[in-house]
């Protein structure tokens, strides 16, 4: 290394506002029930990566269902939502408990968080979400994040904490998110083989094109594997956010900014708070289909949606919901929070709002969707 030159991981030394996920696999026995001296390890390194206040954590936690199939009796994770949701409940008590006591240790309070996707894509959801952890923060104490299992639907949810890791990295303004499994990084193949090795570095999603990521987790208590993480790690990356996929085991090292695991280098640059969620975290209610000068106004001009543009509407949705919108071959193209419910939209279809204003009042004169809740699709 040459002199004015950082060392590779110098950003990740230096994070001063870190996310840390951990992992059910981690944490708790394949048969269900929370490991405490895994617990206590992991808090270890946690408190130690505090100091004295120099650096804030937000620890996103899975585990709360794993830790309570053995009270329950139940002796593998259960399949359907109802029996998950009865298992959370009991254990993400359970969980956040052990953390406590295990952070009372080093004089650390702990704050628990509970979210779902409709608490993060709407306006008011959001802010609330930002202001309850920036103040935790704020007041030393350290946010433990969990999706809301115990009321999340089928149509309402993360799907795994990884993503939702990677949304609470951009919804904190996070330095660094750290992804934390059994598995010590990427490979370029499957780790259990001779000849495979670790993927140090990714500068770009085209650097994994060729690697069979896997998919399941090897616990079998957890819903993430190999491919979640990547994912993960992808949609934090774009929003500008570096981040060390590795195992819990060398959690230290990760946050120390060491050579451990599989290091994501930043790939884009933070955007509005809320457009990420929009775009990772929310489910469309319904769906718009747009004429070709829509698509482009809203595609390439970053404009908001007028009724005038829409040619039909698919769904039943209220005002507020998050729909697709679809170019005229059916291809998604942006998502969106609308500003009418399904019923009312029919007679504004290809009509200016100016027409809308005089025949139905002042009220009709605005966006179906306004451009500051609307996020276009890759492509």
């Amino acid at each position: 290394m040459t002199a004015g030159q950082r060392a590779p991981r110098a950003e990740v030394a230096e994070a001063r506002r870190v996310v840390v996920k951990v992992g059910s696999s981690s944490l708790t026995t394949a048969e269900g029930g929370l490991d405490a001296d895994r617990v206590d390890a992991l808090v270890d390194v946690l408190a130690a990566g505090r100091g004295k206040g120099e650096r804030e954590i937000v620890l996103v936690s899975s585990g709360a269902i794993a830790a309570g199939l053995a009270p329950l009796g139940l002796r593998r994770r259960p399949t359907d939502l109802a029996r998950q949701q009865a298992a959370a409940s009991v254990g993400q008590g359970l969980l956040v408990a052990r953390y406590t006591a295990s952070f009372a240790r080093y004089g650390t309070r702990v704050g628990q968080v509970l979210l779902t996707t409709d608490d993060t894509s709407r306006r008011a959801h959001h802010r609330n979400a930002s202001r309850t952890l920036d103040k935790l923060l704020a007041m030393g104490a350290l946010p433990i994040v969990n999706e809301n299992d115990t009321v999340a639907t089928d149509e309402i949810r993360f799907g795994d904490n990884d993503r939702l890791a990677a949304l609470v990295a951009h919804l904190v303004r996070a330095d660094l998110l750290v992804l934390l499994s059994d598995v010590d990084g990427v490979y370029d193949g499957d780790p259990a083989r001779p000849g495979t090795s670790r993927i140090t570095e990714v500068h770009s999603p085209a650097d994994l094109d060729r690697v069979d990521i896997g998919s399941a987790g090897r616990a079998g208590v957890g819903t993430g594997g190999m491919v979640t993480k990547v994912e993960a790690a992808r949609i934090a990356a774009a929003a500008g956010i570096p981040v060390v996929l590795t195992s819990a085991s060398r959690a230290a090292d990760a946050l120390a900014g060491r050579d451990t695991g599989t290091y994501f280098h930043p790939t884009g640059r933070r955007s509005a708070h809320r457009l990420l969620w929009l775009q990772h975290a929310s489910t469309p209610q319904g769906a718009l289909t747009l004429d070709e000068g829509a698509v482009r106004a809203v595609v390439e001009g970053r404009k908001s949606l007028l009724p005038a543009g829409i040619a039909s509407v698919e769904g039943e949705f209220a005002a507020g919901d998050p729909v697709e919108l679809r170019d005229t071959e059916g291809r998604a193209v942006a998502r969106g929070l609308v500003s009418f419910d399904a019923k009312e939209l029919p007679q504004l279809l290809g009509r200016s709002t100016r027409e809308l204003a005089r025949e139905l009042g002042p009220a009709y004169e605005r966006e179906v969707i306004h451009r500051d809740d609307l996020v276009v699709l890759e492509q």
